[in-house]
C-alpha cells in the first residue's frame, strides 16, 4: 500500500485504506474516469453499492486497472458494496452478491454491508412504490438477512460483512445472533452530526466506523434552504488557512485522526487528488476538540418524498426504521 494511503485494522486482520472513494451519485458515463483516476493517484479502496446502479461501469475501471498484469494487484484493492433494501430474504442475499461481483468483475469483496435496516418489497424494482408515491415494504427481520449474509464470508465470496445505517441498538441485536461479527458500521458522519456517542459504541465492540457524506454531501437532491454549509463553517476555513489546505481537507483529516473511515465523493480529478492528501499533517488536540464541537445533531441524508404535498421522511414508519432513536 503507497504511503499516501494510511489505514485501520478490521477484527478479522484485514487492512482498510482509511480514505476511499465514494460513487452514490456519481453519473454513469463520469464514475469510470473517476474510478481510474482515483486508483492512478494512489487510492486503494472504492465504496460501491449495487442501489447507486452505476457498478457495472466501476467494473469496467477495475477491469482495466486491476489484476494480474495490470497496474494494481487484486489484493491490494478495498472494495466495499452494500446488498440493497429489496433483497433482504435469504434467498436472495446470495444472488444480489453475485449480480454486484458479476457487475463489478471481481471473483470476491473485501466487504459487504447491509445497506439499511429496513427492507423493501422484494424484486428487481429498487424502490417499490404505492400510487400514493409511499414505499411498498417488507417486515424481514435484519437478522434473518445477516444470518445469510454470514455464508458468503463461509463461501469465501467476501471477506468481511457489515452494517450501515444502523442504530446502536439495532447493532447490538445483530451482535446478539452473529457468529461472524459485524467488521465495520458505514453512518452519515461529519462535524454537524460528530456521531460521538455511536463510534464509542461501535469501537467498544470492535466495529470500525466509515463516514459518509463525510463533507456534508453538497450535491444532496433534497436540501433545506436554511440548512448550515459545513464547507462554509468559519473555525473550519481558519483552520485550513493555517495549514494551507481546504476546509474539506481538515475535515477529512479530522475524521482519520480520529480513526473513522472516510469515502469522499466526487468526480472532479482535482479535488479526488486532494480528498487523498490528508496524511501529510496533523491537527493539534485543540483543533480536533474545536471540530468536534460544532456538533448540532444535523442529519443531511434523510430520504424524503412528497405526500399530500408535503415533505416527509419516507421511511421513518417502517419498525426498524433506524433514525428515531438517539444514536
Amino acid at each position: 500500500m503507497p504511503a499516501t494511503c494510511d489505514f485501520v485494522t478490521l477484527h478479522n486482520g484485514q487492512k482498510m485504506p482509511l480514505v476511499g472513494l465514494g460513487t452514490w451519485k456519481s453519473d454513469r458515463g463520469q464514475v469510470k474516469e473517476a474510478v481510474k483516476h482515483a486508483l492512478s493517484v494512489g487510492y486503494r479502496h472504492i465504496d460501491c453499492a449495487a442501489a447507486y446502479s452505476n457498478e457495472a461501469e466501476i467494473g469496467e475501471a477495475f477491469q482495466e486497472c486491476v489484476g494480474p498484469n495490470k497496474v494494481i494487484k487484486r489484493e491490494d484493492l478495498f472494495v466495499t458494496s452494500k446488498l440493497w433494501n429489496t433483497k433482504h430474504h435469504p434467498e436472495d442475499v446470495e444472488p444480489a452478491l453475485r449480480k454486484t461481483l458479476e457487475d463489478v468483475k471481481l471473483d470476491y469483496l473485501d466487504l459487504y454491508l447491509m445497506h439499511w435496516p429496513h427492507a423493501f418489497e422484494r424484486g428487481d424494482n429498487l424502490f417499490p412504490k404505492n400510487p400514493d408515491n409511499t414505499m411498498r415494504y417488507d417486515y424481514i427481520d435484519y437478522k434473518d438477512t445477516w444470518k445469510a449474509m454470514e455464508k458468503l464470508v463461509e463461501k469465501g465470496l467476501v471477506k468481511a460483512i457489515g452494517l450501515s445505517n444502523f442504530n446502536s441498538r439495532q447493532i447490538d441485536d445483530v451482535l446478539s445472533v452473529a457468529t461472524v461479527k459485524p467488521a465495520v458500521l458505514q453512518v452519515e458522519c461529519h462535524p454537524y452530526l460528530a456521531q460521538n456517542e455511536l463510534i464509542a459504541h461501535c469501537q467498544k465492540r470492535g466495529l470500525v466506523v466509515t463516514a459518509y457524506s463525510p463533507l456534508g454531501s453538497p450535491d444532496r437532491m433534497w436540501k433545506h434552504p436554511d440548512e448550515p454549509v459545513l464547507l462554509e463553517e468559519p473555525g473550519v476555513k481558519k483552520i485550513a488557512e493555517k495549514y494551507s489546505k481546504s476546509p474539506a481537507q481538515i475535515i477529512l483529516r479530522w475524521q482519520v485522526q480520529r480513526k473513522v473511515v472516510v469515502i469522499p465523493k466526487s468526480v472532479t480529478p482535482a479535488r479526488i487528488q486532494q480528498n487523498l492528501q490528508v496524511f501529510d499533517f496533523s491537527l493539534t488536540e485543540e483543533e480536533m476538540s474545536h471540530i468536534g464541537s460544532l456538533n448540532k445533531n444535523w442529519r443531511y441524508i434523510v430520504p424524503m418524498i412528497t405526500v399530500d404535498g408535503k415533505l416527509v421522511a419516507r421511511d421513518a414508519g417502517h419498525p426498524h426504521y433506524p433514525f428515531n432513536d438517539p444514536y
